[in-house]
């Protein structure tokens, strides 16, 4: 009996870490910005029909109606959960998400949507480009970024339909339309759609990521290993400069292109701030130039570092 209290105690450890262990679709990705990303954000409405559920870093936005809502990005692996949480705080279900679209497939925009999908049953759609990476898990081997994300693999997402560009997409009333955007990621998709409150409609934009980041030796104005990719990215920009846009709602709610911050002030400022945060005069035009200024910083360093 003695033996056998001893071996309960060894094993209890082991056991106790085991059953603390985050499943497979939750366990988090460490990176340098991936705390401050996730810390919790309350949900709060952007206007009308759509609403801001995602984490203080990392923008994730639901457009609701009475036959189903829609979901835009999930996140890192652990902000699922969060993501969640705000939606049921918000005042509605996961299990009413028909359909979870998909910006680019880095892990810190796709980590959660396997998670979302498994709780709501939701279809997940992204460009071509994007439902392969969805698929394997695993940053394309084409992206700026490859080497510094390619150990950065994300959970699996099952059966993504993927889009066109311009094709429109339905959930009961609701429809958004897919605006492919390849530059910051070979995947990109912005996506559009109108929202109206009582007293009128407003265009709205999520609008992906434009920033030219890339690995050291990464080349967007084309090498021996790849092709040029700036004509490409240039038209992505021009494309949501051209946009039809009363609210911008970038990928990262706080971009050097907007200055502006996603999470409401706190106290009696809250409930004014919330409605106005992404509500920037000429918000699409301000978040394109800025990207055309650093996409054009960035090819006169890779010219002079011919």
């Amino acid at each position: 009996m003695k033996w056998l209290a001893a071996v309960a105690l060894l094993t209890l450890p082991f056991a106790t870490l085991h059953a603390q262990e985050a499943p497979d679709d939750q366990k988090p990705i460490q990176c340098d910005s991936c705390a401050a990303w996730n810390k919790a954000q309350k949900p709060f409405k952007i206007y009308g029909n759509t609403w801001y559920v995602g984490t203080a870093g990392l923008s994730s936005v639901l457009i609701t109606s009475p036959e189903g809502h829609i979901l835009i990005d999930g996140g890192l692996p652990q902000s699922g959960p969060l993501i969640e949480a705000n939606i049921k705080a918000a005042g509605f279900k996961i299990e009413d998400v028909r359909m979870i679209l998909s910006s680019h497939a880095h892990f810190d925009h796709a980590g959660g949507i396997a998670y979302l999908q498994g709780k709501s049953g939701a279809r997940v759609v992204a460009s071509a480009e994007g439902a392969r990476v969805l698929e394997s898990g695993a940053v394309a081997r084409e992206d700026a970024q490859y080497d510094s994300l390619k150990d950065m693999a994300f959970p699996k997402v099952k059966n993504v339909r993927a889009v066109r560009n311009e094709e429109t997409l339905g959930v009961g009333s609701l429809r958004v339309t897919t605006r492919l955007t390849p530059g910051h990621s070979p995947d990109s998709a912005s996506w559009t759609w109108t929202s109206c409150d009582k007293d009128a409609c407003r265009d709205m934009v999520f609008a992906d990521s434009l920033t030219p980041v890339a690995d050291e030796g990464y080349r967007f104005s084309g090498d021996a290993t790849h092709p040029d990719q700036s004509a490409a990215f240039k038209a992505s920009i021009a494309k949501v400069r051209a946009l039809s846009c009363d609210i911008m709602i970038p990928a990262h709610p706080e971009t050097k292109e907007t200055g502006k911050k996603a999470a409401p002030r706190k106290g009696a400022a809250a409930k004014a701030a919330a409605g106005t945060v992404f509500t920037v005069p000429n918000g699409c035009k301000a978040y394109a130039n800025a990207a055309d200024k650093a996409l054009d910083k960035r090819l006169a360093q890779e010219k002079a570092a011919k």
